[in-house]
């Protein structure tokens, strides 16, 4: 299905490439080249992904993900892919904390680009039709992306969002971090462990310190219907 896609992108003649291809495959995609214009384009009007690079005059790809996702509302919930021409772990694991969905990593094969636009497109379209899941006093909405712990509605990240979701759909279910990575984000490269204990982390910190988030040891993480410390 279309799509209305943004890309930031400063380099011109690569924001023309990937617009081209995105056309190919039918989707209406809006280029512009600095963070700046990102965020405006973006609150006008929300895309339903964001091809967002790291290195860019004015604001960079990061704080552009970062406001976007404390503007809360439609735009904390958009898909973002983020191209950069770092490599390094912390590089990565820092986009993913801030919620970016998919990495790309330069240079790359547009069409590579092109097949991750559509399977996180694909999944997010997924996630949005599924049911609520409820275990203990955790309650994860897909359709409106929300989590609520006894009822109070705590902010999460998308990146945060998918890893509760996918472990709400099998309560009492040990995960690997591995699975949880193909799961949650169908990532083929740049998986690292510490990714997912990251999340995890920031997850324990915002439930309080006292969450439903189980550590299995030797192999990663589980819901549960009662609550465990976060040293658990």
């Amino acid at each position: 299905m279309p799509a209305r896609i943004l890309v930031a992108e400063d380099d011109v003649k690569q924001a023309e490439l990937i617009r081209r291809y995105l056309e190919r495959e039918g989707h209406l995609t809006v280029v512009v080249h600095d963070g700046r214009a990102a965020i405006d384009e973006a609150r006008r009007r929300r895309p339903d992904l964001l091809v967002l690079d790291v290195m860019m005059p004015k604001v960079d790809g990061l704080d552009v993900c970062r406001v976007l996702r404390a503007d809360g509302g439609d735009n904390a919930g958009v898909p973002i892919i983020m191209l950069t021409a770092r490599s390094t772990e912390d590089d990565l694991l820092l986009g993913l904390d801030l919620g970016a969905d998919d990495y790309l990593t330069k240079p790359y094969n547009p069409r590579e680009l092109v097949a991750r636009v559509r399977t996180v497109l694909r999944r997010t379209r997924i996630r949005g039709e599924g049911e609520v899941y409820r275990v203990g006093g955790l309650e994860i909405d897909p359709a409106r992306h929300e989590v609520r712990l006894t009822g109070e509605l705590v902010e999460v990240t998308p990146a945060e969002f998918k890893i509760l979701a996918c472990l709400a759909a099998s309560p009492g279910r040990a995960f690997s971090r591995q699975q949880l990575l193909e799961h949650a984000f169908g990532f083929d490269h740049y998986v690292f462990d510490r990714t997912i204990d990251v999340h995890v982390m920031n997850l324990r910190k915002k439930f309080g310190g006292s969450t439903y988030l189980k550590t299995v040891y030797g192999v990663g993480y589980k819901l549960t219907d009662k609550v465990v410390s976060d040293a658990s």
